[in-house]
Formats: C-alpha cells, structure tokens, sequence
C-alpha cells in the first residue's frame, strides 16, 4: 500500500488523533485566538474612534482658529480707524487753535497799531497846539496894538489849522 491508499487501521488512528488535536484547540486554543482577536478589533475600533475624535477637534479648533483670526483683523481695523480718528481729531483742534492764536495775535496788531497811530495824532496835535501857541504868543507881542492885522492872522492861522486836521484825518482813513 502506499501514500494515496491508506490502511483503515491507519485511517481510523489518525482520525482519532486529529479529532483530539481538534478538541483541545477547540477548548483552549480557539478561545485565546479569539479573545486575541477580540481585544484586537477593539483596540482598532478605539484608535480609529479617537482618530475620528482628534479629527472632530482639530476640526473645531481650525474653526475657532479661524473665529479669532477675524476678531484680531476686525480689532486691527477698529484699532487703526480709532487711531485715524483721534489723529484727525487733535489735527483739527490743533489747526483751530492756531487759528484762533493767529486772530488773537493780528487783533493784537491791530490793536498796537491803531494806538500807535493815536498816540502819533495826539503827539502832533499836541505839537500844532504848542507851535500854534508860540505862534499866538509872537504875533501877540509883536501886532498887540493892531486889532486889524490881529484879526487877519487869526483867520490865517485858523484856515492852516484846518488843512493840517484835513490832512491828517485822510492820513487815518
């Protein structure tokens, strides 16, 4: 007999001994492949459960990432418009108190000028009077005794009054 036909004596051992191999795997190492097997999906399903997790909160995150990077430009822009407004704010201030430094000082001007100019006038005034005095004084002295000749001067020294105040009051104007 050979390989391909075996002996039923044969045939029956051997199918007895595969049927006790079988059985002992069956009672323990069937359990403990399985058992294996078991905490090792579970250890998959837990990995990719946390992946799938880590992936929800990277997610979540890139959104709120993204949430504060809209805040910090729309801060930037408010801060930069708050910065151009009080810059034009203080421009504007500055601009009107020079303005009104600048009117203060011209009405200053103004105001030395035409005292000045007064106390110009009054000086002159007060200098016609004195010649007009010394004048009087000198034609008194000398023509007392014509009351002709005092009248004639009188109205010449009157008329040239008259002119000086006229000239004098165009210089003003």
């Amino acid at each position: 007999m050979g390989l391909l036909q075996p002996e039923p004596g044969l045939l029956i051992w051997m199918t007895i001994a595969f049927l006790i191999v079988f059985g002992v795997l069956a009672k323990f190492g069937f359990p403990a492949i399985q058992k294996t097997l078991d905490e090792r999906r579970k250890y998959i399903d837990s990995s990719l459960e946390a992946a799938g997790e880590a992936q929800r909160r990277l997610e979540g995150l890139q959104t709120e990432m993204d949430g504060v990077r809209q805040d910090a430009y729309k801060q930037k822009s408010d801060i930069l418009k708050s910065a151009a407004d009080a810059r034009e704010k203080i421009l504007a201030e500055a601009r009107q108190r020079a303005g009104e430094e600048g009117e203060r000082i011209i009405a200053a001007a103004r105001l030395s000028a035409r005292n000045e100019s007064e106390a110009i006038l009054r000086e002159a005034r007060h200098q016609v009077a004195m010649l007009s005095v010394a004048v009087s004084e000198k034609i008194l002295r000398g023509k007392l005794e014509d009351p002709q000749a005092q009248t004639a001067l009188a109205e010449k020294l009157l008329s040239e009054m008259e002119r000086g105040k006229a000239a004098a009051d165009n210089k003003e104007a």
